[in-house]
């Protein structure tokens, strides 16, 4: 049994403010306002968009990220529709192969680092789930069968693709408090790490 942190990585090579040059190309054609193009116009331009809550322009650039987290919380990201997704199966890794260590791995639920009680319980929850699992693999049943033992806490990767404004809209959500822990856990960083890489687009989202 393998126990990891969650963690996330930008899968493309993001230049912020060609991005927004883009946008802005985008924006003006609506008004037919290319002629005002400069420079170090696109940042007041996306700026005001965004204040204006003409947000459709800024879906032309998009942002693919693998993150790593629970089962429990993509059960949450795929909520958001206007997305592309690629997750781990459940149905066709078979844990008990090499490629896995022959273990199975959980996210660590942060929340029980100072409840040692509860962070016994489910450790040995764990345990149990994986001796389970293993053993009806060894019995002959198939992956797509053993993992009815699997718990929420199961390691996923998932690959999540969303335009900037559907990443906008996650990012309001999934930082807000009201959003579950282990989301926040992991949305809260990503925030950070777009709004340090993309200009303007993010920085009017404050997780709290």
């Amino acid at each position: 049994m393998k126990i990891i942190n969650p963690d996330f990585e930008v899968l493309d090579e993001i230049d912020g403010v060609k991005m927004l040059q883009k946008i802005e190309s985008a924006g003006r054609t609506c008004y037919k306002s290319e002629s005002k193009i400069t420079p170090d116009s696109a940042k007041k331009f996306v700026a005001n968009i965004i204040r204006n809550g003409h947000e459709s322009v800024i879906e032309h650039e998009k942002v693919s990220v693998r993150i790593i987290c629970d089962r429990g919380v993509t059960h949450e990201i795929v909520r958001h529709r206007i997305a592309s997704y690629s997750q781990e199966s459940t149905r066709y890794c078979n844990y008990c192969n090499d490629k896995f260590g022959n273990e199975l791995t959980f996210i660590r639920p942060f929340f029980w680092g100072k409840e040692p009680d509860r962070m016994h319980i489910w450790l040995q929850a764990m345990q149990s789930a994986e001796n389970a699992y293993l053993d009806l693999i060894k019995l002959g049943a198939s992956p797509q069968e053993a993992r009815s033992v699997l718990p929420n806490s199961l390691k996923a990767e998932i690959i999540v693709t969303m335009n900037l404004r559907e990443w906008r809209h996650f990012f309001k959500l999934r930082t807000d408090t009201a959003a579950h822990p282990q989301m926040r856990e992991i949305a809260k960083p990503m925030l950070v790490y777009f709004q340090k890489e993309i200009p303007i687009v993010f920085d009017d989202i404050i997780p709290f």
